[in-house]
């Protein structure tokens, strides 16, 4: 996640140290799973204000808890308990959402202790917000987890594979790599929308080289080192002889992407945070389209590879588990404020045919502040108190 300026009109991106981007290491709170979503919402620039009247309307009676389609701990009743598709809907979810971003809970080495039986619980839920889902990385066979899941469950539903490489182990990108190419060899392509290489990449080896433009002949070095690990992926997965063509991609800070690398890649996905912008929440979803137009957008319209931009990671926290993070000196963490940008930026985005991935939760334990506290439920799979929007996808 990144912290941003506003300067004479502009949008610019601060530079974060190396403790605040290790947050992001995947870790995968699953079960605070699903906030898991990290739903890229495509937002156009003109979000506004009196678009979000086509959205689900502000309520504060909005449900809280699980639903008499869910048990006690908010997981999917099943009508035949050794049928994970037998799964019943809840009423208050809707397949409003274009995509969420979603790490399995316990998919971080070396402890690996994520479950086939909480991805499936996962992918029941997050089924009923979306059709498509992203992952961050490989390791600890979430792969294969993921799509055994899908399998299981009988859902429609699209994942992005991902490959975490570190620029500090190059054993990191080949691990992860196998382990994708495993999952496909035994799942097929049917649900695998692509495979996306690299996470925030660019920002950590910047970062780690007291370095800031990623076009700089320091970011130029790091660029190499991340092609070479896309240009293996695209060779692995075409010596497989696939029935499809599955796009490559990179994922990356907002304001971080080297231009040699979009050139190397299919699509790209932008992480793109108004809370750390320090913007109001009633600016927010605005704020989010006009940033990622103009940061992202544009400047791949104009390479000649034109790859497809996504917004990674998008979202507004609810709760802080320290006063001093509550508020990010504009608005604060809630779930109110949670809605307001839901109410504003969801619909909104689906119309403009943005594609987005909406946050998800990660360990507060760990990490503190604001970082456990994103996403649309709680730890145990329960909505928060908020209404979820209900709009068509374009």
């Amino acid at each position: 996640m990144s912290s941003y300026d506003q300067v004479g009109g502009g949008i610019t991106e601060k530079t974060q140290t190396r403790s605040q981007r290790s947050k992001w290491i995947i870790i995968g709170s699953v079960i605070g799973v699903l906030g898991l979503i990290a739903i890229g919402v495509g937002v156009g620039v003109g979000v506004s204000k009196n678009n979000s009247k086509n959205s689900s309307s502000t309520s504060s009676d909005a449900t809280n808890g699980a639903t008499s389609n869910s048990s006690s701990n908010g997981d999917p009743v099943q009508t035949n308990p050794n049928d994970p598709s037998t799964f019943e809907k809840d009423p208050n979810l809707h397949q409003s959402f274009y995509a969420l971003a979603y790490t399995p809970a316990g998919s971080q080495l070396p402890n690996c202790t994520n479950s086939l039986d909480d991805v499936i619980k996962d992918i029941q839920v997050m089924s009923q917000l979306t059709k498509t889902i992203r992952l961050y990385g490989a390791d600890c066979n979430q792969s294969a987890l993921v799509l055994e899941a899908i399998k299981q469950t009988k859902v429609d539903m699209q994942v992005y594979l991902a490959n975490y490489p570190t620029p500090d182990d190059s054993t990191a990108y080949t691990r992860q790599r196998d382990e994708i190419k495993a999952a496909i060899q035994t799942y097929g392509t049917d649900h695998i929308a692509g495979v996306t290489v690299g996470n925030e990449f660019m920002l950590n080896y910047l970062n780690d080289n007291q370095a800031t433009d990623p076009n700089s002949a320091v970011g130029d070095t790091g660029a190499a080192i991340l092609i070479a690990d896309i240009n293996d992926t695209r060779s692995t997965l075409s010596e497989m002889n696939l029935p499809k063509t599955l796009p490559v991609g990179n994922s990356d800070a907002g304001s971080y992407f080297n231009t040699k690398v979009l050139e190397a890649v299919d699509y790209g996905m932008a992480n793109v945070h108004p809370w750390f912008a320090n913007v109001t929440v009633q600016t927010a979803a605005a704020w989010t389209a006009e940033f990622f137009e103009e940061t992202n957008v544009q400047p791949a319209a104009q390479l000649s590879n034109k790859p497809k931009m996504y917004i990674a990671e998008t979202g507004w926290p609810t709760f802080s588990s320290d006063a001093g993070n509550a508020n990010n000196g504009a608005s604060d963490a809630s779930e109110a404020n949670l809605q307001v940008f839901l109410d504003t930026f969801v619909c909104q985005a689906n119309q403009n045919g943005t594609g987005y991935f909406f946050f998800e939760p990660w360990k507060d334990a760990q990490f503190g502040g604001v970082e456990g506290w994103w996403g649309l439920f709680h730890s145990n799979r329960t909505l928060k108190r908020i209404q979820l929007p209900n709009c068509v996808l374009n």
